[in-house]
């Protein structure tokens, strides 16, 4: 949800990019076996809008051209490697697997008509999304381009309410400056001063 939910803010001014999680990718017309649900994928050159299936051919034959899986305990080694298989297959540029029990991170780019491992997944930056990876003690950070990192919906909700309650302070200082004011205004004019006179 963090990886989804954070791509989404990332493109959410680009018309042209569909983020989805969880969502059926088929890519062949006729063929309903032939899916993956990746958690998170972006199709950069698609319209964004409900999907209930990706359809490839629907979606100008273009396939997602970054995919990532977040691994559970019930993901079996042979089911990563048919999910391995469909990405390489039907042309991810980008595929990256996470185990948060491990808190292991593997990345692949297409190369050659092949998915090659990248080498060091700390410092990597996406080269079709621009976002970095990195990795300390406690797990994976994605950071967006302009260096803030990937959040949570808990701290974005607290990001949120702490930049209400700063608006909300800065509208009753405003406010109580303009009481002020208008009380200085009174006491000028008592004093025979016209506050609104050009000197």
């Amino acid at each position: 949800m963090v990886i989804k939910e954070n791509l989404e803010i990332l493109f959410a001014n680009r018309p042209d990019v569909f983020v989805a999680g969880d969502l059926l990718w088929y890519p062949v017309e006729g063929d309903n076996k032939t899916r993956q649900a990746p958690d998170a994928m972006v199709a950069i050159g698609r319209p964004k809008g409900h999907r209930g299936s990706y359809r490839q051919w629907e979606e100008d034959n273009i396939a997602p051209q970054v995919v990532f899986e977040i691994l559970s305990p019930g993901n079996r080694l042979a089911e990563m490697n048919r999910k391995f298989k469909f990405y390489e297959r039907y042309g991810v540029e980008e595929y990256y697997i996470y185990d948060p029990e491990r808190l292991d991170l593997a990345g692949w780019l297409h190369r050659d008509g092949e998915l090659a491992m990248i080498e060091e997944m700390s410092g990597w930056v996406s080269p079709r999304l621009q976002i970095s990876f990195e990795f300390p003690s406690t797990g994976l950070e994605l950071y967006y381009p302009d260096g803030r990192r990937f959040l949570t919906s808990v701290e974005l909700h607290q990001q949120a309410q702490e930049s209400e309650q700063r608006a909300r302070q800065l509208e009753e200082e405003l406010a109580a400056e303009k009481v002020r004011s208008q009380r200085l205004a009174e006491q000028l004019k008592r004093l025979g001063i016209d506050p609104d006179s050009q000197v």
